[in-house]
């Protein structure tokens, strides 16, 4: 017979030491995620007051616990994530034993490259989070897998294709007659992906400006300004007053990118299209 001591709670136990909270990005999403792990929802306050500030209040004591925190992206994206900063610090002060960040859509994701003068917003977002006390990330389809070491914690980069794929399969019936299509040449690797798993044919939209082009056009092939001595700038520094330097050959302007005609590669005639992409916007 086994000892009352030696017994393991099982998920759903009210001993096993798991809570779950959510915030108001998704909040039927966190209650479907309870109803299939058997968990019952975190006692938790997360609210706008008057002056539109976010404040959290825990209802119940998390001392040594495992936390889950699910959050996303929605709308109202800034507005999320400061509620999830809140939230991931209220849970550390509390003593929280272990706290687990799940965004199934990590916003900021796209914005991961230095682009023109812009800053990579991602890595601010993952050091934010990192600082207000996650232990570990749980997301789904990063922009790019380099996202990955922007994080100072373990991070899961889980992929959705199979519940597409297996999505398809139950509701496109004549699945055969269609074709992925790649909104940009960028992700044609994945669209083809899908596309061998279906064994259909799949056609890339070619044309359009996609933003990672535009990371070479950031300043830095501007020529330099053309240094100049003069008389007036030159005195008490030992330079002689008659001294100019200037470039010999004058620097190329650069050549600015000439957004080509939309157009498509490969025939989805009378076909059934299905455009793939991770961010819509």
């Amino acid at each position: 017979m086994m000892s009352k001591f030696n017994s393991r709670p099982t998920m759903g136990d009210p001993r096993t030491p798991m809570v779950i909270f959510t915030g108001q990005s998704h909040p039927s999403f966190a209650n479907d995620v309870c109803s299939h792990v058997g968990v019952k929802m975190g006692d938790i306050i997360v609210r706008n007051i008057s002056s539109t500030e976010t404040e959290v209040k825990l209802q119940e004591s998390i001392r040594g616990k495992e936390v889950y925190i699910i959050q996303s992206g929605s709308k109202r994206v800034n507005n999320d994530i400061f509620e999830m900063l809140t939230m991931i610090y209220a849970c550390r002060t509390s003593s929280a034993g272990k706290i687990v960040a799940v965004l199934p859509y990590l916003p900021y994701s796209k914005q991961c490259r230095m682009r023109r003068r812009a800053c990579i917003t991602s890595k601010l977002l993952a050091k934010l989070i990192c600082n207000a006390g996650v232990n570990h990330i749980i997301t789904m389809d990063l922009h790019q897998r380099e996202i990955h070491g922007f994080f100072d914690c373990s991070v899961d980069n889980l992929r959705s294709s199979p519940f597409l794929l297996q999505y398809i399969l139950d509701n496109i019936p004549n699945y055969r007659d269609s074709v992925m299509v790649a909104r940009h040449p960028s992700s044609t690797r994945q669209v083809s992906s899908y596309a061998e798993r279906l064994r259909v044919n799949f056609a890339v939209i070619h044309g359009e400006l996609k933003e990672e082009e535009e990371e070479e056009v950031d300043g830095r092939t501007s020529p330099p300004p053309t240094p100049m001595v003069t008389p007036s700038n030159s005195a008490g520094s030992g330079i002689s007053s008659n001294f100019f330097c200037s470039f010999p050959t004058p620097i190329p302007p650069y050549q600015q990118k000439v957004k080509p005609s939309l157009s498509l590669v490969g025939s989805v005639q009378n076909k059934i299209a299905i455009i793939l992409d991770d961010n819509i916007d």
